[in-house]
């Protein structure tokens, strides 16, 4: 019995040995027969080396450099209006004129009292110096003169204050007047605006009040010219801090030649500020972002790698494949992104197709449409 049982084990035991090294074999068959995976296609850039200017960027609002609602003094009729929506005037030119017959005329009586009051003073000054008359009488001749003379001026400033005149230069806007129409004191007639140069008030954080001095360049542009930057430079800086928010409020003085920038728009705002650095840079769509770090895939030639059977098999002529390491990233500017450590100038990075490698996938590099990598984008209509 005994030695029945020992044979039916012996079987079993034979029997399982067979089928494993039958399945073995068959796994080895089907691993062999594999088609070996495709190099996936990727595009690339070279990692160089880049100036890199450090920035504060900011948002802010332009206003003129003078700019003012004219409006009348003094009541009256609008005689003549001398300008047209939209001129270029300079300081001085004559706006608007009021009708001012009546106080012309006031100023020429007051003005022939004046002179009246002179020949009397002359004549008691004649008088006086052969002792016909006191000394009282001669100084009442000249307290009359001088309150003749001041109502004269008076009356002078009233009939100049019906001519209204630009006081700085400027391009005027759309006129709210018309010609017959009665002005009372305040009422709006255009609006002044000097716009070149041209003022942006912009602010930044308190912390960094100490990288921002006065002089430094400052580069704004604004959607309505989004293909163009203008230049300036920080010519104030508040010496105040706004204890609401804690930033500190920047002007600076822009140059404005065309008058394509005006008062109220918004503008993006960027300052100047420290050494040019030089700095490996990248687009920012190459970084793959993780808990434990900021990765790229770079591109090395392929090892050799052992088979399915453990053998070890050379590395395929020119092959490519992804390597993926980890660097450290430092400020950003428009697409790009600078890269502190971890890749070194010259390596070959991937940059789009990164999401479906791994380390030793194989790759092949076609640049035909590449990422964007500029350092001031600009929005692209198609």
């Amino acid at each position: 019995m005994t030695k029945r049982m020992l044979i039916m084990v012996g079987c079993i035991v034979l029997l399982v040995i067979l089928l494993a090294g039958g399945f073995a074999l068959h796994i080895k068959k089907m691993m062999a027969s594999m088609p070996k995976p495709t190099p996936s296609v990727v595009t690339a850039i070279t990692a160089q080396k880049a100036t890199w200017q450090p920035q504060l960027n900011s948002v802010g609002t332009l206003l003129a450099v003078h700019g003012v609602d004219l409006s009348s003094e003094i009541s009256g009729l609008v005689r003549e209006v001398k300008f047209k929506s939209g001129d270029d005037v300079e300081a001085g030119s004559v706006l608007v004129q009021l009708n001012a017959d009546s106080d012309i005329a006031q100023l020429k009586a007051l003005q022939t009292a004046v002179d009246l009051a002179a020949t009397v003073l002359k004549r008691d000054q004649a008088q006086f110096a052969v002792q016909a008359i006191s000394q009282a009488q001669l100084d009442n001749d000249k307290a009359d003169l001088k309150n003749k003379t001041a109502l004269v001026d008076q009356q002078a400033a009233i009939v100049a204050k019906k001519t209204i005149r630009a006081p700085f230069s400027g391009r005027l806007g759309i006129s709210a007047i018309n010609p017959g129409q009665y002005l009372n004191p305040g009422d709006k007639i255009v609006t002044l605006q000097a716009i070149d140069p041209i003022h942006i008030d912009f602010y930044l954080p308190q912390r960094q009040l100490g990288q921002v001095a006065t002089g430094q360049t400052v580069n704004l542009t604004t959607d309505a010219f989004p293909n163009k930057v203008f230049h300036g430079t920080v010519t104030a800086i508040n010496p105040k801090i706004d204890p609401t928010s804690r930033n500190v409020q920047v002007e600076a003085t822009i140059a404005n030649p065309d008058r394509q920038l005006l008062p109220g728009m918004f503008a993006n705002v960027s300052v100047d500020a420290g050494h040019v650095e030089s700095y490996l840079t990248l687009p920012q769509t190459v970084i793959t972002f993780n808990p434990y770090g900021s990765t790229v895939f770079v591109i090395q030639k392929a090892q050799a790698k052992k088979d399915a059977k453990g053998v070890m098999q050379p590395a395929p002529a020119n092959g490519l494949e992804a390597q993926q390491v980890l660097i450290t990233t430092g400020e950003t500017r428009g697409d790009q992104v600078a890269i502190l450590s971890g890749i070194k100038e010259g390596q070959q990075i991937i940059t789009s197709g990164q999401i479906k490698l791994k380390n030793g996938s194989p790759v092949v590099v076609d640049n035909t449409v590449q990422p964007t990598n500029d350092q001031n984008p600009t929005p692209q209509e198609h």
